[in-house]
């Protein structure tokens, strides 16, 4: 029956983790949350760019944004290392949790496994970290090639395409970002896990539930959102794309 426990929780950490990642992209064209609020920002952010001369600025918060990226993949190798050390000194390891309350030791077969879901997860978050550090390069090489505002042989259309194209990887950027933060939510979830499969379920419903209410119910979205003006939609016309998605 433990062996079935932890198959099953195992199993609802999956369906936590990838039902959440499909419920908030599909949820997010249809509702306001901070995904879609930040891309209306970052694609106003480059249409203000194409208005300055200077862009300096502009320079210098796509860097800042980088080195985020570049911070938490630098730790998720800090912590794979970590892990494939641990994972090397499996029976040590267990004698050590052994001694500690409230843990419960399984067999070795369970506590590599957990290792390695751990494992899995900072993998998957140091390629979405260094993915969005990439696209953020990007973003810095667009910037670099923005046309000037006296460029008189840049058309207003071609201004638009460009802080829309610019806007759309800076878009993609922040949200392979988000990913590889959530991973460092689910990974606590793991960690609760070896001290007992039922908390690792209670972990794992927990961070669904905290990132629910951060992406679609915080109060930083409702900061964010108050600082814009949407239009109403026109009645036998389609709505524009300021038309909140609540």
């Amino acid at each position: 029956m433990g062996y079935y426990l932890e198959l099953i929780a195992l199993f609802w950490f999956l369906v936590c983790w990838v039902g959440y990642t499909w419920y908030s992209r599909n949820r997010a064209s249809t509702r306001a949350c901070l995904s879609n609020t930040l891309d209306m920002y970052r694609e106003d952010w480059m249409r203000v760019m194409l208005k300055r001369e200077n862009r300096i600025s502009d320079a210098s918060v796509v860097g800042n944004l980088e080195r985020n990226g570049a911070f938490f993949a630098s730790r998720c190798l800090l912590i794979l290392a970590g892990i494939i050390t641990a994972l090397g000194y499996t029976r040590e390891a267990m004698e050590v949790f052994a001694t500690m309350p409230f843990s419960a030791v399984p067999t070795r077969e369970i506590w590599e496994l957990r290792l390695v879901v751990l494992l899995v997860v900072f993998v998957y978050a140091f390629f979405k970290f260094t993915w969005s550090m990439r696209m953020y390069n990007f973003v810095a090489v667009m910037i670099g090639s923005a046309p000037l505002p006296d460029d008189t042989k840049t058309s207003p259309a071609a201004r638009e395409a460009f802080a829309r194209s610019a806007g759309n990887i800076c878009n993609l950027a922040g949200d392979a970002f988000n990913l590889g933060l959530r991973s460092y939510y689910y990974a606590l979830a793991v960690v609760a896990w070896f001290i007992h499969p039922m908390v690792f379920i209670a972990a794992s419903t927990l961070v669904v539930v905290v990132l629910y209410r951060r992406e679609f119910q915080s109060d930083a979205l409702a900061a964010l959102r108050a600082g814009k003006v949407f239009e109403e939609p026109v009645p036998g016309k389609q709505a524009t794309e300021t038309t909140p998605k609540s």
